[in-house]
C-alpha cells in the first residue's frame, strides 16, 4: 500500500493580512506549539532526568489567542507538541480551537502514542489533520531501554492501528540510535507501509544521551536490507527529505529522512516555535527567546506581541550550530523546546 502523502503547503483559503519572515527572508508559515513540558516517557534523546517542567503553562485561551495572532501574520500550519501533548486534559479542545481559526490550513500533533487509542476519534472530530507518532523500536524490551518503564509498546501499536486511515497524514518517526535500533530499519518501514503511514528516520540531535547514526548510514543499511532507493522531489511542510523505496518483493513507497546534523535543512526553514512556558524561539538550535506568555499577562496588545515576534525573527541566524563543539552544553533539552 502506498503511504499517505502529506499535502505540501496548500494554497491559503484566504489572503494573509501580513507575512512573517526571518532575517534571511524565509517566510514563516509553520508554528510548532508545545502544550506541556511534562511527559510520561523518559526518552534518552529528549528528556534527561535533570530537566524539570516549568510553572505557568499557557492556558487554552492564551493558546487560542496566539494561534489567531500568528494566523493573522501568515502562519498556515500549527503543530502541537510537548513534552507529551496528550497529557493536557484539554488537548481535544485546543485542537478544535486551532482548527476553527480563520487562515489555519492544517493542525497536526506529535505524540508518543500512549493515549492515542482513546483519543483518535475525538481528535478526528475536532479537526486534526495530521498525526506523527514516535516509534523507535518494535521490540518491547528495547523500548523500555529508550523510553523508560512507563512506555508500553502494545499501547503505542494499538493507537497507530486505530489512527490508520483516520487522518490526512500519518507518520511514524524513528530516532536512529547506535547500538539500539539501527538493525530494525527495514522492519519499521514495512510496518508503516502496512498501515498506510509514512516512515521517517530522524538523525539524533545533541539534546540528550545516546549515539547518533548519520543518515548516509541509515540509507546504506536500508539498501543492505534489499531496499532500492531513488530520490523523490515531494516535500511536505517540514524539514524531511524523501526517497522512493522499493523492497525485494516489489513493494514501493516513500521514506522520509530528517538530518539536522549531517544534512543541514536550514536554508528553506519555514518554522518557529512557542515553548510550553510561552517562550517564542525562532530557531530550534537557538537560545534567545521572547516570552509571549508574560506579554499576554501584562496586557500587551497584538501589535506589541507581533513586534516582539518580528524582532526575534530578525535576529535569527542563517543556520543552526548544533553540530559545533560544545553545542550540547548550551541547548535546552528537546522537551523544553517542543521539537
Amino acid at each position: 500500500m502506498e503511504p499517505l502523502r502529506e499535502l505540501a503547503a496548500p494554497a491559503s483559503r484566504s489572503t494573509p493580512a501580513a507575512t512573517l519572515a526571518d532575517a534571511q527572508g524565509r517566510l514563516i508559515r509553520y508554528l510548532r506549539i508545545s502544550l506541556t513540558d511534562r511527559c510520561n516517557f523518559r526518552c534518552t534523546y529528549c528528556s534527561p532526568a535533570e530537566h524539570e517542567a516549568p510553572d505557568g503553562l499557557l492556558s487554552r485561551a492564551e493558546l487560542a489567542h496566539l494561534v489567531r495572532l500568528f494566523a493573522g501574520l501568515g502562519v498556515r500550519r500549527i503543530r502541537l507538541t510537548g513534552g507529551e501533548p496528550t497529557l493536557r486534559k484539554d488537548v481535544v479542545e485546543i485542537v478544535a480551537d486551532a482548527a476553527a481559526t480563520p487562515g489555519i490550513e492544517d493542525v497536526a500533533i506529535t505524540t508518543n502514542g500512549h493515549r492515542l487509542d482513546e483519543l483518535v476519534a475525538p481528535l478526528a472530530r475536532a479537526g486534526l489533520g495530521a498525526l506523527n507518532v514516535s516509534l523507535d523500536t518494535l521490540v518491547p524490551d528495547r523500548l523500555h531501554g529508550v523510553s523508560g518503564k512507563a512506555a508500553r509498546l502494545e499501547r503505542i501499536l494499538a493507537g497507530i492501528d486505530a489512527a490508520a486511515g483516520r487522518f490526512r497524514s500519518l507518520k511514524l518517526n524513528t530516532v536512529v540510535m547506535r547500538g539500539v535500533n539501527e538493525d530494525e530499519l527495514g522492519a519499521l518501514v514495512r510496518y508503516a507501509w502496512d498501515r498506510g503511514a509514512l516512515p521517517r528516520f530522524i538523525e539524533q540531535m545533541p539534546f540528550g544521551g545516546g549515539t547518533p547514526v548519520p543518515l548516509a548510514e541509515v540509507r546504506r543499511r536500508l539498501e543492505a536490507e534489499g531496499f532500492a532507493l531513488s530520490p523523490d522531489p515531494w516535500r511536505g511542510w517540514g524539514p524531511a527529505r524523501h526517497m522512493r523505496a522499493r523492497d525485494g518483493d516489489g513493494r514501493e513507497g516513500l521514506v522520509g529522512f530528517i538530518g539536522a546534523m549531517t544534512e543541514n535543512f536550514c536554508e528553506d526553514c519555514n518554522r518557529a516555535r512557542v515553548a510550553a512556558d510561552g517562550g517564542f524561539q525562532a530557531c530550534l538550535g537557538g537560545q534567545d527567546r521572547v516570552n509571549l506568555r508574560d506579554l499576554l499577562r501584562a496586557g500587551a496588545d497584538d501589535a506589541e506581541i507581533a513586534a516582539s515576534v518580528r524582532g526575534a525573527l530578525a535576529a535569527k541566524a542563517p543556520r543552526h550550530h548544533m553540530d559545533e563543539a560544545g553545542a550540547r552544553l548550551v541547548l535546552l533539552p528537546m522537551r523544553g523546546i517542543g521539537g
